[in-house]
């Protein structure tokens, strides 16, 4: 198919995407909200962190117009091993997560998710644009556009500034 991983969509909201049961998402409904879209593993040293951060900031800003969307992936020291209802299953009752954990995907490689593929081609990261790690993410604009890409070392709560600044009018009281 050639050296060409090009990827038409200019948006989020162009894709859809499995749940953990396998069933279509579109991610159309979630325009107009700010995503943080992470790889997730169940069994990394940053899981319980990192998790725990994501609860928290979904809890405090979902009803601002804010949304994770975790995607379990099991390519790093396979560290995501059950099924995707298993890791949905995990982030629900060890960690309250009231957020989507989707189907499991890879996110690197000739098999990785158009989904991320396109997170990937908007936003490289250090020495190329693979995914390093378990817990890499992608804040997304409410218009589906990728703002910023962080490491698996930058704890979910030190992207919070960001999220206020992607959230934007909701402090003054405007509707979008």
């Amino acid at each position: 198919m050639g050296a060409s991983s090009s990827v038409p969509q200019k948006s989020i909201h162009e894709f859809t995407v499995k749940d953990c049961k396998g069933k279509d998402v579109d991610l159309s409904i979630y325009n107009g909200k700010v995503l943080l879209v992470v790889n997730v593993a169940s069994k990394c040293g940053f899981t319980n962190s990192n998790y725990t951060q994501l609860t928290e900031l979904h809890n405090k800003y979902k009803d601002k117009g804010f949304e994770v969307l975790a995607f379990p992936c099991n390519q790093f020291l396979k560290q995501e091993p059950g099924t995707s209802e298993e890791a949905q299953q995990f982030a629900c009752t060890r960690f309250n997560a009231e957020y989507p954990v989707f189907q499991k995907v890879r996110v690197n490689g000739p098999d990785a998710a158009p989904v991320y593929q396109f997170l990937k081609s908007s936003k490289g990261g250090f020495l190329g644009s693979s995914i390093k790690w378990n817990f890499t993410k992608f804040l997304i604009d409410k218009e589906g556009k990728v703002i910023k890409r962080y490491g698996s070392t930058t704890a979910p709560l030190a992207i919070e500034a960001d999220i206020q600044k992607a959230l934007g009018k909701w402090d003054v009281g405007d509707d979008i």
